[in-house]
């Protein structure tokens, strides 16, 4: 074990923060602190390498703070920039003990030249075998590739004082994971990284040797690199063995089971009070009765387990009207500014889902600003269908100021609303009583995220062109979004880093590659993640989809009709089976045997799982059809 804490707490002008943290880092353990956004895993990180101090937790163990040896920590805030110096020397400077064996083995080799003796001649076959341990022959190299991978590529020489503090903040994050501490601290390190940067530090702390703690929103990372979560819920501490999927299902399970002891807890007590009662007043079951009301005493007070903090905005939100079934049409349409970022040559039908995603710089948000017309395509031509009703969020406009109020501003945009209606709409997205009269500047960047979604969806756009919108979310609040894109009739263009959500919800994709032209793609993320980790000769660019001749689409047709008896037979199988597992959940003898109940809910939520699936496909096939 490196660093372990005990019973400790952490409150703010007297508010607690953290209750009873109970946290364990031991070698070479992937840990996740996972929990809704202002639960306090920022502050434990500080907890960690000593800039917050803590008190005394409400748990019976005295407060204590363990350390193995002196680890090294490695936190954000801790690296500090020398402005004279290049991108490459800086980052480079994270090699320190590297760089110091290197001094060493010169200093050694002309010992040696000198003075050739045993002594000489074995210090120098050490620090050569040291040297080759810390990865003396590969260093440069990886600095080299981290650099061009997190986007600096040709900017090597550049002085520090010439980039933004954007760009400063993406150096630290590398420098410190170069540095290779003992135990790496991160706080959101995917935060403003493009998918090549996030891939590379994937593959970094998958074969970090060391221990890691990372506070992370972006569950796929998560899911590819950690081996222990901690969750932060109500101000305590819980920690799971696995990755965050395996944690979810672990959490679930404790759950129910803890649902179920106090439920048989409860019953238990009710069993021994209605003996208590029927034989405290007589004479020969006096001590029977004492009896019981000591074992009542032993058994302790029913403690029903918390709900899972799962608050969250919402909304049932479906275009109010659709689009003619050819949504979008792109046709030789080039965008940028001075030249050319990208050409687009695609059609979206109605009901589509496009992912957009690259690097970042490449021209995303160039992309969806051409087609909401804020800025002039340099070429070519795009059409959207008739009766489109757009949508549009941008990660910046959405961080505008007012000094009106939630309830005014809302108001303004949609005057026919009553003040109820008004305040209904704000209260889906967690603005209520006295929330909806904050001004809107006074906001948070997740609250000014919430508010800008919740105008836009009042809209009931039946397209959707969304720029980086999960930004500010917690995972909570990614995952409803995700479940109201996903059953969103409408067409979705989504600009997004968010990989999961991109593979979630989008059956489309236009790719902007680090290196190459940008390509439409026909799939989700994990096909073509899958198809771009092929080798090379099995071009992506050999998925895009030809144009049919007349005797292809009358095939194409058949097979789609076959398609749909298929999934419409199988929807009906899917029903029955659902009805016949619901019968059987009604059964007395499975309401009262848990072990009966859990698999076939279970199977229940896998059912309508299918049903959803089955559902969605027979749509999309629908759409095809016409």
């Amino acid at each position: 074990m490196q660093i372990s804490i005990v019973n400790g707490a952490v409150s703010y002008d007297g508010v607690p923060i953290l209750t009873e943290i109970n946290f364990d880092i031991h070698d070479k353990e992937k840990i996740a602190l996972v929990g809704r956004n202002g639960c306090g895993k920022t502050t434990l990180l500080k907890v960690l390498c000593g800039q917050v101090e803590m008190e005394q937790g409400v748990g019976s163990s005295p407060l204590g703070f363990f350390t193995s040896g002196k680890p090294r920590l490695g936190y954000l805030e801790q690296v500090t920039f020398a402005e004279e110096k290049t991108l490459y020397e800086e980052v480079l400077s994270a090699y320190q003990d590297i760089l110091q064996v290197e001094a060493d083995l010169a200093s050694a080799l002309l010992a040696m030249q000198q003075n050739p003796t045993d002594q000489t001649a074995k210090r120098y076959t050490d620090l050569l075998n040291t040297y080759d341990y810390l990865g003396g022959y590969t260093y440069q190299k990886e600095c080299k590739t981290a650099i061009v991978k997190f986007g600096f590529e040709g900017q090597e020489n550049k002085p520090l004082s010439q980039f933004s503090g954007g760009q400063r903040s993406k150096i630290a994050l590398l420098k410190t994971l170069l540095s290779r501490p003992d135990v790496l601290l991160l706080d959101e390190p995917t935060n403003h990284l493009d998918i090549q940067a996030v891939e590379w530090l994937e593959n970094f702390l998958k074969n970090y040797k060391k221990s890691f703690v990372v506070v992370s929103h972006d569950r796929m990372f998560l899911d590819r690199i950690v081996n222990v979560v901690y969750e932060i819920e109500y101000g305590e501490m819980t920690r799971y063995s696995g990755n965050y999927t395996h944690f979810l299902s672990l959490k679930q399970m404790a759950f129910e089971k803890a649902k179920k002891d106090a439920e048989q807890k409860a019953k238990e007590i009710a069993r021994l009070e209605k003996i208590v009662e029927k034989f405290r007043y007589k004479a020969t079951k006096a001590q029977m009765a004492q009896a019981k009301l000591s074992q009542i005493k032993r058994l302790g007070a029913v403690i029903m387990p918390n709900r899972f903090d799962n608050d969250t905005f919402k909304a049932n939100f479906q275009p109010s009207v659709a689009t003619v079934n050819k949504t979008l049409v792109c046709t030789k349409l080039q965008v940028g500014y001075q030249k050319p970022l990208a050409t687009a040559d695609f059609t979206l039908f109605y009901g589509d889902k496009l992912g957009v995603i690259g690097a970042n710089g490449c021209g995303k948000s160039t992309l969806v600003k051409t087609l909401i017309q804020k800025i002039p395509a340099l070429s070519g031509s795009f059409n959207f269908g008739l009766h489109t009703n757009l949508g549009y969020f941008d990660q910046d406009e959405a961080h505008a100021t007012s000094s009106q109020t939630l309830f005014d501003n809302f108001h303004d945009e949609f005057p026919r609303l009553t003040d109820l209606q008004v305040r209904t709409a704000l209260g889906a997205f967690l603005f209520e009583q006295e929330d909806v009269f904050k001004r809107v500047s006074d906001l948070s960047g997740g609250e000014k995220v919430r508010f800008a979604l919740c105008k836009m969806f009042k809209r009931n756009p039946n397209v959707l062109v969304l720029d980086e919108p999960t930004n500010h979310m917690d995972i909570v609040g990614k995952e409803t979004f995700e479940s109201m894109l996903s059953q969103y009739k409408g067409t979705l263009i989504v600009v997004s880093h968010d990989r999961y959500l991109i593979n979630k919800v989008c059956n489309k994709l236009f790719v902007f590659p680090q290196d190459g032209d940008a390509f439409f793609f026909e799939g989700n993320y994990a096909s073509y993640e899958e198809l771009a980790n092929k080798p090379k000769q099995e071009s992506i660019q050999k998925v895009k989809i030809k144009k049919p001749s007349l005797c292809d689409q009358k095939k194409q047709q058949e097979k789609l009709q076959k398609k749909m008896a298929e999934t419409e037979k199988a929807i009906t199988t899917c029903e029955s089976q659902l009805e016949e597992v619901q019968n059987q959940m009604c059964l007395t003898e499975v309401l009262a045997d848990f072990t009966l109940l859990q698999p076939l809910q279970q199977k229940q939520e896998q059912l309508q799982k299918d049903l959803s699936n089955l559902l969605e496909q027979w749509e999309t096939l629908a759409s095809q059809m016409e």
